[in-house]
């Protein structure tokens, strides 16, 4: 006597149709990204606008400290004192004064500290450190 069970056949004619489903829905979304929306399709008589000239860049100023303690203030020659006296001048001059530091990569960590000491008693808020990038973690070109 045989034991009523399902066949094989009738497993294989049924089929499972949420993968496809999920793979539908991300196409969709897929194409709904994009895809880029239609804004010039009609014609419209734009006002016009007074031009503007742009604000001129504010000048960069650099100090540059040599692994030997010397430090410069653009081109010139200054020490820790000097240099804080024509900061306050500049940023007097420019409130927005940008100073980038740039420092020998031997020197002593404590002259830059100096300096960055300098910068804060002076009141000058836009600092960046100077850096050349590392050959081992540059991006190649091909």
């Amino acid at each position: 006597m045989k034991k009523c069970s399902k066949s094989h056949h009738e497993a294989l004619a049924e089929l499972n149709i949420t993968p496809l489903l999920d793979l539908a829905f991300v196409l969709l979304v897929i194409f709904i990204i994009t895809t880029t929306p239609i804004v010039n399709d009609l014609d419209v008589d734009l006002p016009s606008a007074a031009k503007r000239p742009k604000d001129p860049k504010s000048k960069v100023n650099y100090i540059t400290v040599n692994n030997d303690g010397s430090m410069y203030l653009n081109k010139d020659q200054v020490d820790l004192a000097s240099l804080q006296q024509k900061l306050v001048g500049l940023r007097l001059d420019d409130p927005d004064l940008n100073v980038v530091l740039r420092g020998s990569a031997k020197t002593k960590y404590q002259r830059i500290v100096d300096v960055m000491d300098v910068l804060q008693q002076a009141q000058v808020g836009k600092v960046n450190l100077a850096t050349e990038p590392n050959a081992e973690t540059a991006p190649r070109k091909n």
